[in-house]
């Protein structure tokens, strides 16, 4: 097993992923998660009814955030699963009632609440990012360096915009050749 496609454990229940590494994204089995969030005897019975009563309730976007992947099955046979990244997934399992969903909801409207306050205050977005630095053991003047640097890839990439560059392979390219110079 690659990091292409795994198996992710959520309370010592498999969770089917796959990696994309053009969208560099991860995929999550939908099955899997109804399974675990629900304990469902029938994960793919409870998915079909939960896509037929979303599209009731207007939620058209629920097809262009399922992608169809070919996940191993228990059987060891490949077979073609719904999956969603992770923005879709936490979409979907908005819609889930199950207790066990409860502490997702709860986090999405944390984190959502947190983001409309940055929007209405920056600078809270700066706090928040130290304060996630800290918590991991980050030492202050290592996040005050990281910060630097951020800045001044802002900077840059600014500059590269204003003269023409192109997102994605230039500024990989870019960036590569200047970490090269940096080592030398």
């Amino acid at each position: 097993m690659t990091k292409k496609t795994s198996i992710k454990l959520f309370e010592s229940k498999k969770i089917r992923v796959h990696w994309d590494n053009d969208t560099e994204k991860w995929y999550f089995s939908i099955i899997d998660i109804i399974q675990t969030l629900t304990d469902s005897n029938n994960p793919r019975r409870y998915w079909s009814d939960l896509k037929r009563k979303l599209t009731k309730e207007g939620f058209n976007q629920l097809y262009e955030i399922i992608v169809q992947l070919k996940l191993e099955s228990s059987d060891g046979k490949k077979y073609t699963t719904d999956c969603a990244d992770t923005e879709g997934l936490l979409r979907i399992i908005q819609s889930i009632p199950s207790p066990k969903a409860e502490p997702f909801k709860i986090w999405l409207a944390k984190v959502g609440y947190e983001r409309i306050e940055e929007t209405e205050d920056p600078e809270k977005a700066f706090d928040r990012a130290m304060e996630t630095y800290l918590k991991k053991g980050y030492s202050k003047n290592w996040i005050n360096q990281r910060l630097k640097s951020i800045e001044v890839r802002k900077e840059l990439t600014d500059e590269w915009d204003l003269r023409g560059v192109k997102k994605g392979l230039e500024y990989a390219i870019l960036t590569d050749e200047i970490t090269k110079a940096w080592q030398v």
